[in-house]
């Protein structure tokens, strides 16, 4: 049993495994071209704004692994996910050409006018990401469904290989060090086209249905009904780093600050993001353990292992070779780095309870007491930049801890809610 979930996890952790580290090349073509920590400043500052717009439709694999055992089903689901997605197509259309927009980049963060002019390049130019990233979590969930998630890897390693082809081939491009800011719009646009090119061929080839149902049929009430609070949750929850940001931004190193973030947050993620795809493994597997006690056992065993990358990557000089590196920062900046990276090792027991508790939310279909989760996050990171720095802390490290203090709260709100069911 344990083999199998191993089979079936793997390709999903090597899958968030990649990302990250194609992430990673990102920031290292940004930190080697001219002006790298204004470029990073504003990538990051965009690329939460993006994430931000994504969230309503960030658990699309979850819907379509749930909801979608058919061919209408499927094709309602997908209806569903368009319609949202131009919808958020427009608010980030509002965000990049508005004067409302204007005002939430540049007078609310309190960046100078140039900052925010590179800021809304990203925002307009990843337009399209929004339509590809829902459609490409819809196909995954489908995947997923049929116990093929070795394709979803093969998508992901291919996007990425593609990304990096990228940041080399344009490094040396007069044009992209005049304007550095359009190599990670290039890179990010690349890496999603290929990623849903690949998955659409393995959607045609593994997934099929059998025949249409005749009575029962889903029903876009039961579409809303499951997914607003996964919704709500992860639009809350990725809002989270926007008003980060937005503290980060308004000190007096917010430049540096925003810039430190945009490498940590990617990094610091690496030993602990791909405990979140735990959450597939109580609706996949129920049937084989009725009582959950090994799928169980074996997240606590991940969190463990979880832990132990952490302690090696950012508690030994192995964080050197990353920033200094791999990165390619400079000295100075990756001591920045430090504090905000160890702080990271105490996320992992974190995500994976969380990932127990929203495993069984799916399976239960009570995805309802995940709502209250996101504003409770919410509560606390904001008490978390208000009461932190009368305690010192400052800058990315205060980012953070602030953020820590978001998953733990959210993750004792599930608990909590799943108790009371």
């Amino acid at each position: 049993m344990y083999l199998r979930l191993s089979r079936f996890l793997l390709p999903l952790v090597l899958t968030i495994v990649i990302q990250e580290f194609g992430g990673q090349f990102l920031n290292a073509g940004m930190a080697r071209l001219p002006d790298a920590t204004h470029t990073l400043a504003a990538y990051g500052l965009a690329w939460g704004l993006v994430l931000l717009l994504l969230a309503p439709l960030a658990q699309t694999a979850q819907m379509s692994l749930v909801l979608a055992s058919n061919r209408q089903d499927f094709g309602k689901i997908l209806r569903f996910v368009l319609v949202g997605a131009l919808l958020l197509i427009v608010l980030q259309v509002s965000l990049a050409l508005t004067p409302f927009g204007r005002w939430i980049v540049d007078d609310l963060h309190g960046i100078d006018a140039s900052l925010g002019d590179r800021v809304r390049t990203v925002l307009l130019w990843s337009l399209p990401i929004i339509p590809i990233r829902g459609t490409t979590w819809l196909m995954a969930g489908q995947l997923i469904r049929v116990k093929r998630t070795a394709f979803i890897s093969y998508a992901t390693g291919t996007s990425i290989a593609v990304g990096i082809g990228i940041v080399f081939a344009l490094l040396p491009v007069e044009a992209i060090r005049a304007r550095p800011i359009w190599l990670p719009v290039i890179a990010a646009l690349g890496m999603a086209i290929t990623e849903w090119s690949v998955l659409a061929v393995g959607f045609r080839r593994y997934v099929g249905w059998a025949a249409e149902p005749t009575s029962g049929a889903l029903r876009y009430r039961e579409i809303i009904s499951f997914v607003w609070p996964l919704a709500l949750t992860m639009l809350v929850q990725e809002f989270s780093r926007p008003l980060i940001n937005l503290f980060i931004a308004r000190q007096s190193d917010g430049a540096l600050a925003l810039a430190v973030l945009a490498v940590v947050y990617s990094l610091g993620q690496w030993p602990f993001r791909w405990q979140n795809e735990m959450k597939n493994l109580p609706a996949a597997f129920h049937s084989e353990d009725l009582e959950l006690l090994i799928v169980r056992r074996f997240m606590i065993l991940c969190g463990l292992l979880s832990v132990s990358i952490s302690l090696t990557l950012f508690w030994t000089p192995v964080r050197d070779l990353l920033l200094v590196g791999l990165i390619g920062v400079d000295p100075a900046f990756a001591a920045a780095c430090y504090v905000p990276l160890q702080i990271f090792v105490a996320f992992s027991p974190v995500v994976a309870l969380r990932a127990w508790l929203h495993g069984l939310a799916f399976w239960k279909r009570r995805t309802r007491v995940m709502a209250p989760s996101g504003p409770m996050r919410l509560v606390a990171i904001l008490l978390a930049l208000i009461l932190m720095p009368l305690a010192g802390l400052h800058g990315a490290t205060l980012g953070v801890a602030a953020l820590l203090a978001g998953f733990a709260g959210e993750t004792a709100t599930v608990w909590w809610g799943l108790r009371r069911a």
